[in-house]
């Protein structure tokens, strides 16, 4: 499946309240991970766009859910890392309530990215993510990130280990990527699209007989 054609993302709004959120009246994909794992690299490389999605070193930059309109089509959706952050523990705390309802209440979701440091096992609060998502009818697509920063060996060691912590969860089917060198961007794009489009797509009624 081809990458579409990117010709309009403009970020929409940002959510920091529940009632702060649009109307759900396009498919929308949610993009989650630790603080500073890369995942507004991650988006800006998906919509080919520089600066659209705000970077930054400093973990917990994203403070808020921000909404990018694409295509006029649908909405990626950057929720707030998870994690260390140079934030107060009630902000945090507000946060994470925040993000629990987006998941679990939100009828337009269609699909959540969960992005892994690709150097870094998922501990135990990922698999508590992981099966929260489950809990809640959200199988996420596992996407490791900064793909560029191992070498060949070192990913087939990392590879084999992540599958066996995540094989619990029935996620073996994981996806490198690089921002750097655009790695998976097209495989990234192909599980999103499907998901996208066959969602989008109305179910046709049976034809009646003759």
């Amino acid at each position: 499946m081809a990458i579409p054609k990117i010709q309009t993302a403009r970020f929409l709004r940002s959510a920091p309240r529940p009632q702060d959120l649009p109307p759900p009246t396009l498919p929308e994909v949610a993009f989650w991970g630790r603080s500073n794992v890369g995942k507004s690299s991650l988006i800006n490389a998906l919509l080919h766009r520089k600066g659209l999605v705000r970077t930054s070193s400093r973990p917990g930059c994203t403070q808020a859910i921000n909404y990018f309109l694409v295509n006029e089509s649908w909405y990626f959706v950057d929720l707030p890392g998870y994690g260390y952050a140079q934030v107060p523990l009630p902000v945090k705390e507000r946060w994470l309530r925040l993000i629990d309802y987006y998941l679990e209440q939100r009828t337009g979701l269609r699909a959540v990215v969960l992005l892994l440091d690709s150097r870094r096992l998922p501990g135990e609060e990922e698999l508590t993510i992981i099966s929260r998502l489950r809990g809640w009818q959200r199988q996420p697509i596992v996407v490791l990130t900064k793909a560029d920063k191992l070498k060949q060996g070192q990913r087939v060691r990392q590879l084999q280990e992540l599958r066996t912590r995540l094989a619990p969860s029935g996620l073996t089917d994981l996806i490198w990527f690089s921002a750097v060198t655009q790695e998976g961007r097209r495989e990234l794009w192909d599980r999103l699209l499907k998901i996208l489009r066959d969602q989008a797509e109305p179910e046709q009624p049976p034809p009646t007989a003759p």
